[in-house]
């Protein structure tokens, strides 16, 4: 193991290892995701904890949540609470996902159309009447 693995790191190093600007760091602990310990100088001294918390933060923006739902499932408590964010994140992801599914399956079928113009094509046609019918 490195030994910046066990000694606090400063705000540059954590940064750094995560290929992050320092201001979102402070940024995050603005927000209250991080709570780095203070030297007697004052500055941030982020520990293993930290690390692993920052780790999280990126996977959960990786899964597409916002940092303050990131924040309500670390306040979360009741497992029940937690089990409801993530239920409105899930359904709010599969709309999403059915939505970017419905526009390949457009654009798939406008680059598969023989027509000259694609407006004259029956499937875009029943789109925009789909569309038209809300």
């Amino acid at each position: 193991m490195k030994s910046s693995e066990h000694e606090p790191m400063s705000i540059g190093a954590l940064a750094g290892r995560f290929g992050l600007a320092t201001h979102v760091l402070r940024h995050w602990e603005a927000m209250g995701l991080l709570a780095p310990a203070r030297d007697a100088a004052g500055r941030r001294r982020y520990d293993t904890a930290d690390l692993t918390r920052v780790a999280v933060i990126l996977r959960a923006k990786e899964a597409g949540l916002s940092l303050d739902t990131i924040r309500s499932l670390a306040a979360a408590g009741d497992p029940v609470k937690r089990r409801d964010i993530l239920r409105e994140e899930a359904a709010a992801l599969r709309s999403r996902i059915a939505a970017a599914q419905a526009s390949l399956e457009l654009i798939d079928c406008a680059l598969g159309c023989d027509h000259e113009d694609v407006t004259r094509c029956a499937h875009f046609q029943q789109v925009v009447a789909d569309r038209i019918a809300i």
